[in-house]
């Protein structure tokens, strides 16, 4: 579970970093037509990961599946960047302006949650809270690999967004 831990630090952690290089007057400039602003994508992030969050602490079932049996299905679904999904209403972001510092903030107190959350929970339980369309209901590792690579398809936009408003 150890590896699972780090994975979820350094995505996370890259996704801090990699929203920390905007400055306040491009975080909420849209880079290319069809874009969310970095601020949406970090409030997408902060919706999603967050309500990740409360799912994997929610209420769990036992598991009659091996626990990382969506992981492969979900890695490839998010890390294929030649589709793009439509994000679900819950956690679409408000068309609005966005205070760098306090998504920054909220960024690093779900970091901290999800390494907390996997490093104390049993990690092969069923989350009973939430059913993921197209996935089911995840073990609390699925859930953790979700946020992973769900952030690391947004870290990819974000790079994407930074070049959009940084052509140099």
């Amino acid at each position: 579970m150890e590896k699972v831990i780090n994975e979820a630090n350094e995505t996370l952690l890259a996704l801090e970093n990699a929203f920390s290089k905007f400055d306040a007057a491009l975080v909420n400039k849209v880079p290319f037509e069809g874009s969310w602003t970095a601020g949406q994508l970090a409030e997408h992030l902060v919706l999603s990961n967050s309500g990740f969050l409360q799912v994997i602490n929610g209420p769990v079932t036992e598991t009659d599946k091996p626990a990382d049996l969506m992981v492969g299905a979900i890695k490839k679904d998010f890390l294929n960047f030649d589709v793009k999904y439509d994000s679900p209403k819950e956690i679409y972001p408000e068309d609005r302006n966005y205070n760098p510092a306090e998504l920054l903030d909220n960024l690093k107190q779900i970091r901290m949650g999800i390494s907390e959350a996997a490093g104390n929970l049993d990690l092969t339980k069923t989350c009973s809270s939430y059913e993921l369309p197209g996935y089911g209901f995840l073990t609390r590792l699925e859930a953790v690999y979700f946020v992973i690579y769900h952030t690391r398809r947004h870290i990819h936009q974000l790079k994407n967004i930074y070049s959009g408003l940084n052509p140099n």
